[in-house]
């Protein structure tokens, strides 16, 4: 099995290119080649900017023959299409890395399973092209162009970043903030469920994917299975830290968008959704498992943190203590108001 991961070095591509290695696969990645330590010597790199598509043309042309593709750097139409010209009747099977977020928000049902509506909006782009790239590759297979399996993760994480999804996406300061006993934004009331998977576990169903005929032309979750609410979810991390639950300051989802709507834009796209997801498919054709939970991955996540040194210092970012400080004076001056003239206790 001859086999191109298109990414390789990434939070779910790292652990699959080393499962394919141990397997004595036959692998070649294609990337930026700025984080070519993460994978085994024997690994074969092209290095390369997917965006230069003149150079990737070039490049996949003269690397000869895959049985395989798996496209884990997928992000748009124009991306895909390329792809699909130049692996036409060249390869056997094309594996897609989606995302959960082509489904329609908010769900009109409970569990979420391949066959729900997606209709991702049309304002959240990453979401709204990764569902054309889907459209795309699924008359490819109807085609007879190459049999098409596409993989929708939801929040996938893995050591050398945080575990978590906060207001405000990235960065590490947020757990500092937490060892530190600072307040923590959480968008709504901390209600709403979310679910995250180790990478380990959903690189194995990508594996098992590959030349896997139960899986063409199919579509699958691969999702975490704790159901746990925002509240819940920073409550674990600060108990594996060994500190008490920070405060948790309640914002309005729309009210942080709009007050910082690069920041906070996901928030009002996605993360204030209930994400629960049926993986039941991805068990029986992919032997998707989820045996990483929550506090073991968080725990794993942060020793390689701390051995890095790389957990921000959350000094560095005043605009969030300025939010805090911001929304605590003028909802206790609102309450103060209404108490004062109409008596509103």
């Amino acid at each position: 099995m001859r086999t191109l991961i298109l990414g390789g070095t990434g939070n779910i591509s790292t652990p699959l290119t080393h499962l394919l290695v141990e397997q004595s696969s036959d692998v070649t990645v294609l990337n930026r080649g700025l984080r070519s330590t993460r994978i085994p010597s024997s690994v074969k790199t092209i290095t390369a900017d997917r965006k230069d598509h003149e150079t990737f043309r070039k490049l996949i042309l003269a690397a000869g023959h895959f049985d395989c593709v798996v496209d884990m750097i997928g992000f748009t139409p124009k991306e895909v299409a390329l792809s699909i010209e130049l692996f036409r009747g060249r390869i056997k099977q094309y594996i897609f890395c989606s995302t959960v977020d082509v489904y329609t928000k908010p769900a009109p049902a409970f569990p979420i399973r391949e066959d729900s509506p997606k209709v991702p909006s049309g304002e959240f782009q990453y979401a709204f092209d990764k569902a054309r790239c889907e459209e795309m590759l699924l008359l490819a297979h109807d085609q007879g162009d190459f049999a098409v399996t596409i993989l929708r993760p939801a929040q996938t994480y893995s050591e050398g970043g945080s575990p978590l999804v906060h207001a405000f996406r990235g960065g590490t300061y947020h757990l500092d903030r937490i060892q530190k006993g600072k307040p923590i934004i959480v968008h709504g009331d901390g209600s709403s469920l979310w679910v995250a998977c180790h990478a380990i576990d959903v690189a194995r169903a990508f594996f098992n994917a590959i030349g896997n005929a139960k899986a063409f032309g199919k579509s699958y979750n691969v999702t975490g299975e704790e159901w746990m609410t925002y509240n819940a979810y920073w409550s674990a991390v600060a108990e594996v830290m060994g500190v008490a639950t920070p405060e948790l300051v309640h914002i309005p989802t729309d009210l942080l968008v709009r007050t910082a709507p690069e920041l906070a834009s996901w928030c009002g796209y996605n993360f204030q959704y209930v994400t629960i997801f049926n993986n039941d498919a991805a068990r029986a054709d992919l032997g998707f498992r989820y045996t990483i939970g929550w506090k073991e991955g968080v725990r794993r996540c942060l020793d390689w943190l701390a051995a890095n040194g790389t957990i921000e210092d959350s000094s560095a970012y005043a605009f969030y203590d300025h939010i805090v400080e911001s929304w605590k004076k003028h909802s206790s001056q609102m309450v103060a108001e209404l108490a004062g003239k109409y008596g509103i206790h």
